[in-house]
Order: C-alpha cells, then structure tokens, then sequence
C-alpha cells in the first residue's frame, strides 16, 4: 500500500500547483476584463483576442479546477445520505461512488473529446473572428481536465482504502454550504 499512497500523495501535489495555478488565473481573467473594459470605453478600442483569452483563462480554470476541488473535498456532492453515515460508511460512499461513477465518466469524457482536440489541432484551427486566438489548444484543455480529475479520483480511492484499512486517518467530514 505503500506505494500507491506515495502515487497519490504525487497526484495530490500535482493538483495542488494546478489549483494554485487557477487561482491566479482567476485573477488574471478579471484583470483582464477589467483592463478591456476600461479600454473600450475610455478609448472605443476592443480586440477579440483578449476576449477570448479570458474565455480561455475560464475554461483552464474551471477544467483544471474540478480536480484541485475534488482534493480538497469541496465538491458538490448529494448530501441526502451522506450527512446520516458514519465516517466508515461515508469512505464506503466515497469509494464507491468514485470507482463506479467519477472515474468511468471522466474516462468516457476524455474519450469522446480526444478526437474534437485532434480535428482541431490537425486543421491548425483557429478564431473565425478577426484578431482571435488559435483554438486547438485549448480544445487540449477539456480531456486533459478529465484526465486530471480521473487521476484525482485514483488518488481518493487509495487514501479511502487506506482509511478503511485503518492504516491512515484522513479528513473525509463534509460540511453542508452556508446557505
């Protein structure tokens, strides 16, 4: 078991930096927002390229960070259940939630968008609007975030195993949003 908790722990730290790197980009989009905002109206000048790297930054952050969320247990997740289990049966949950509907998905997901990717990048594809971005990278963007969330999902199946064999302890509490 050893092994496979050094392969999460890795995998843990790969998602940390990917999250630290989102949360940056949060704040590069709305600067960068905020910057073509003010130059449209202060100077009637607008560019479709620094449109669509904020629609860029967004989808790099919203695909990457679905998986830095899954590790830190802040994803949405069906609470009817859940809040009435022991801790035991909550990582039961878990697990089994994860190995028969998360990893699945997101395998079937990359699948099905890896040739979308492909199509785009072997047409060197880019903006129909004038003064856009290339599009095949980030079209990159939707299977590599599924594959990183699969990962994740690989990672919290080997720490809920170790949990369930009592040879870690891990903070599996899931606290309902304030609403």
């Amino acid at each position: 078991m050893r092994p496979l908790l050094a392969l999460s722990a890795g995998i843990d730290l790969l998602n940390e930096k990917i999250g630290n790197l989102c949360n940056f980009l949060v704040l590069a989009a709305c600067t960068v927002s905020a910057g073509n905002a003010m130059i449209r109206y202060a100077f009637g000048y607008s560019s479709n390229g620094w449109l669509e790297l904020q629609w860029y930054m967004f989808a790099i952050f919203v695909m990457f960070g679905a998986s830095y969320t899954f590790k830190r247990n802040e994803h949405v997740r069906v609470e009817i259940f859940y809040l009435m289990l022991s801790e035991r049966g909550q990582l039961w949950l878990d697990l089994i939630g994860t190995l028969c509907f998360l990893i699945p998905a997101c395998l079937l997901l990359t699948w099905l968008s890896w040739p979308f990717f492909l199509q785009a990048y072997a047409v060197a594809e880019e903006s129909s609007n004038a003064g856009g971005l290339l599009r095949w990278p980030i079209k990159l963007v939707v299977p590599a975030g599924f594959v990183m969330l699969a990962l994740q999902g690989v990672s919290e199946v080997i720490k809920r195993v170790a949990a369930l064999q009592n040879l870690v302890t891990i903070d599996a509490r899931y606290e309902r949003p304030v609403q």
